[in-house]
């Protein structure tokens, strides 16, 4: 029996001003009906190019030089592309990475969704709309017929996702490319997501291939992994037999790279060194080489075959045969907290921050935002505090107050002593560079018409620090501590991968010796190598500077490597709050336990067993929060009570706390001190 595709030899070429870059280079995949295949490795391996190549939707730029694509008996890469457009969005679906950029801000949801279908089967645009309003069923949107008339910015990201999804099916395809599918989605909203796909995988027995290069997704979602390197294959294998046994060094460091709750100590990251190499370069010998710790002079000389065992290929002249990930590029090393004993930097009691609904031809106040309610916590010099939760609770608010770039509602923020959230406080030009950001997107907080030189240089220019030498020497400082080389400075930021403009957004934040930094998902777009290689520098330059973090994010085993304190936020309050270990290993509150079912592990047996365990549904609006509990009408456990009086903070150990009246632990007594509630 044929499989449904079959991808042969492909080879895919783009054009550069002086010759062809070989973007995938003899590459081949089969996926059968109903399986998932997993397509995984970093940014600029291949896969989303393998992808566009199936569908003929390369650049102009680029070709297939070589090789077969066919689907269901027919060669896609021979097609004229008037016939290939029968096929496109028929026969064969995409998901989209982003799909803000990939939606029509300009045309209602029902009209985009059913687009395809008029498009492919003629069909009327009432029948179009009905369609389009099963497939919204079929993804699950909440509310589906009001969806029909909204535009694309009136969905939050998870929604936006599900459209994106119900365009790919309406035309019910035998082959869904899904491209990065939850990549910026926070934990909850990417386990839904995913729960869908595999739901709609098995209900229309329809192939997927699933590109990621997070192997936790690929763990629970996949019943094949293909591992993809330099646009090569590196290895394939059945999911758990991969899981496993890798047999090749390049799959054994994506695994090493990932921050793993599972792990009982916490140790440095694993991070592969170096970048994947020039493809527009003739290239000799294994691709992986360079990086790879088991590397001899036959693997820079030659070109290793693909070697066939069975269900099992691999490429690679030395393979290894073990489950445990191998360290390559780093040592570990313990990372304990050893702020205990040091003093408070921050001081946050009763934050609040609202932001107005104004309407009406005067722009009279018809409402508020409640991004933050109540909020207090402290902050040991030398410590990280880590917030997360999902996106909209007010995490990122809360660290724009902390430096500053808002002023609170209510409440007070003390940093160092000094009270610095009173709208009178007007600070000192050396009170100021003490607290800096750090930005989750570093591409549009960099000036793009700067180098990278007077982006280090101007903090210092405006706070006289030193003559231009000086200012000259501290750049090359910057750019060695995280880790660039000093031609760095006089290229503009979007001559950089993501992963070195995060080291330039970190640079920033440094130029000016600062005590505080407020990290504002600096990894959430990453590929693990890069990520391990961001959060390895942020602890090393945390040390050698003593620097206090406050690290925001969705990803809790992000949270868990970095933070010696944790503060589960939802919906503008803090739900737990405790150190690490406590939070994470033996959670009180039900949401907190939810966000860690949620979190993707490279272990298929424990990914399959926590299917349907997670958070289900959306946030509640922050407008019109619910009553008592916010959390109550996502919550297992709410009963009558939860909707009628708010929790107050219990403690469940010496530094553990959290505000739930059925929490998952029995509460202790510490004294006779109570708690407000958050």
């Amino acid at each position: 029996m044929s499989s449904l595709l079959s991808v042969n030899n492909l080879k895919v070429q783009f054009a550069t001003k002086n010759t062809f870059a070989t973007a995938v280079d003899d590459f081949s995949l089969t996926i059968d009906a109903g399986e998932s295949v997993g397509l995984v490795g970093e940014s600029g391996c291949g896969k989303t190019t393998t992808g566009l190549a199936i569908m003929r939707l390369l650049p102009g730029n680029g070709k297939i030089a070589g090789g077969n694509v066919v689907l269901d008996g027919v060669d896609l890469a021979t097609l004229p592309e008037k016939e290939m457009r029968h096929y496109r969005g028929q026969a064969v679906a995409l998901i989209p990475q982003d799909p803000m950029s990939s939606l029509n801000p300009t045309t209602k949801i029902g009209r985009q969704i059913g687009e395809g279908l008029r498009i492919h089967s003629g069909v009327s645009e009432a029948v179009a709309r009905k369609r389009a309003l099963e497939v919204l069923e079929m993804v699950e949107m909440p509310r589906p017929s009001e969806r029909l008339d909204q535009y694309p910015f009136e969905l939050s990201g998870g929604l936006r996702q599900r459209v994106i999804i119900a365009m790919g099916l309406v035309c019910q395809p035998k082959l869904l490319i899904a491209d990065e599918p939850t990549t910026a989605l926070d934990v909850t909203i990417q386990a839904q997501i995913l729960d869908i796909i595999d739901k709609l995988r098995s209900e229309l027995n329809m192939g997927l291939l699933l590109i990621t290069h997070d192997m936790g997704v690929i763990a629970g979602r996949t019943d094949r992994v293909v591992v993809m390197y330099a646009g090569k294959k590196a290895e394939e294998a059945p999911t758990l037999e991969l899981f496993d046994s890798m047999h090749h060094p390049y799959t054994q460091a994506l695994l090493a790279s990932m921050p793993n709750l599972e792990n009982t100590t916490k140790h440095e990251l694993a991070s592969i060194s170096g970048l994947p190499p020039n493809l527009s370069r003739v290239i000799i010998g294994c691709r992986f080489a360079p990086r790879c710790a088991y590397a001899t002079q036959q693997c820079r000389d030659q070109d290793p075959p693909l070697s066939v065992n069975g269900g099992r290929q691999y490429a690679c002249f030395h393979p290894t045969d073990g489950p445990l990930p191998v360290v390559i590029g780093s040592t570990a090393s313990a990372t304990a907290s050893l702020t205990a004993g040091n003093p408070n930097l921050v001081t946050v009691e009763g934050l609040v921050k609202e932001f107005p609904i104004k309407a009406g031809l005067v722009r009279h106040r018809v409402g508020a935002i409640h991004a933050v309610s109540n909020v207090s916590f402290t902050i040991r010099e030398g410590e990280t505090f880590g917030l997360v939760g999902e996106s909209g609770c007010g995490k990122t608010t809360i660290g724009r107050m902390v430096v500053g770039l808002e002023h609170p509602t209510d409440g007070q923020i003390t940093f160092d002593g000094d009270l610095v959230s009173a709208r009178k406080y007007r600070p000192k030009r050396a009170e100021l560079r003490q607290r800096q950001m750090m930005f989750q997107d570093p591409y549009s907080s960099l000036d793009p018409r700067m180098k990278v030189r007077e982006i280090l240089a101007e903090p210092l220019v405006v706070q006289g620090e030193g003559k231009k030498a000086d200012q000259e020497a501290r750049v090359n400082e910057l750019l060695l501590q995280v880790g660039l080389e000093s031609w760095a400075a006089e290229r503009f930021p979007h001559e950089f991968s993501g992963g070195q403009r995060q080291r330039i957004g970190f640079a920033r934040a440094l130029a000016l010796h600062p005590r505080l930094i407020v990290a504002d998902e600096p990894v959430s777009a990453l590929d693990v190598s890069i990520q391990a290689q961001i959060l390895n520098l942020m602890k090393a330059l945390q040390k050698q500077h003593k620097l206090t973090y406050v690290f925001v994010s969705h990803d809790l085993a992000v949270v868990y490597y970095m933070a010696d304190t944790i503060g589960v936020m939802y919906l503008g309050k803090i739900v737990e709050m405790g150190d690490a270990e406590s939070v994470f290993r033996q959670p009180a509150h039900p949401y907190t336990q939810g966000l860690l079912d949620a979190v993707p592990v490279p272990n298929p047996v424990e990914a399959r067993a926590r299917r349907g365990r997670q958070v289900t549904g959306e946030l509640p609006s922050s407008v019109n929060p619910p009553s008592g509990c916010r959390f109550r009408t996502r919550c297992p456990r709410a009963q009558g009570l939860c909707a009628e009086v708010e929790p107050l903070f219990q403690d469940f150990g010496a530094n553990h706390k959290a505000a739930c009246h059925f929490p998952l632990q029995t509460p202790v007594t510490i004294g006779s001190k109570t708690f407000s509630g958050s």
